[in-house]
């Protein structure tokens, strides 16, 4: 008897093997991680954020509408709260999404503003804090194209024969990924410009 049920699990194991199911399940594990590093680095964004903001203002505190603008920008994004459990929700997604791009605009802004005072850009904290905003946003399109990739990988399984029918009867479906809009707009994330000399504050005409 118990050899007729180890046999009985074996075979079952083997059928699920081949129909997909393990690599259904392994591709699952994966898209968790991939999704677990995009939120790791749009928090190392975010965190970045209150000192950039600080930075700046010790500068130029007459751009208050564009430090609020980054600090409101900030806060959504950061209250956006999308997980492994609720990332296969397209709408929680896009609105996850529309959240990190606003921070996006809202930090080009910030550093477009600051082209106009010298004194900022030759700061060494400034400079410091945009090197680390131009590497962390470089950190977010790796963990982003892993994550895009990982969910590639899985929808293909999920459609393609025979897994499509192991996918069918555990109830997995395809899941949300980044769309061609939320790319076109992520790709327009702050450049940071480290080439350029400061520029001489302008002078009074001479009478």
């Amino acid at each position: 008897m118990r050899k007729l049920f180890a046999a009985s699990l074996i075979a079952g194991s083997l059928l699920l093997s081949g129909c997909g199911y393990n690599t259904l399940q392994s591709q699952d594990e994966v898209i968790k991680a991939s999704w677990a590093e995009v939120l790791n680095q749009y928090q190392r964004r975010a965190d970045l954020v209150p000192n950039l903001v600080a930075t700046v203002k010790g500068f130029a505190v007459q751009e208050q509408a564009v430090l609020i603008g980054v600090t409101e920008a900030r806060a959504k994004a950061t209250s956006v709260k999308v997980d492994a459990a609720t990332v296969n929700d397209p709408g929680k997604l896009r609105a996850f999404q529309a959240a990190q791009g606003e921070l996006s605009g809202a930090l080009g802004r910030l550093l477009m503003v600051s082209e106009n005072y010298p004194q900022l850009k030759s700061d060494q904290g400034f400079r410091d804090l945009q090197a680390q905003l131009e590497g962390t946003e470089n950190r977010i399109t790796v963990a982003r194209n892993g994550y895009i990739e990982a969910v590639r990988s899985y929808n293909t399984t999920v459609r393609s024969f025979p897994s499509n029918l192991t996918a069918m009867m555990f109830g997995q479906k395809e899941k949300a990924s980044f769309t061609v809009d939320n790319e076109a707009a992520i790709s327009k994330a702050p450049a940071v410009n480290f080439g350029a000399a400061p520029t001489a504050a302008p002078t009074a005409p001479t009478p």
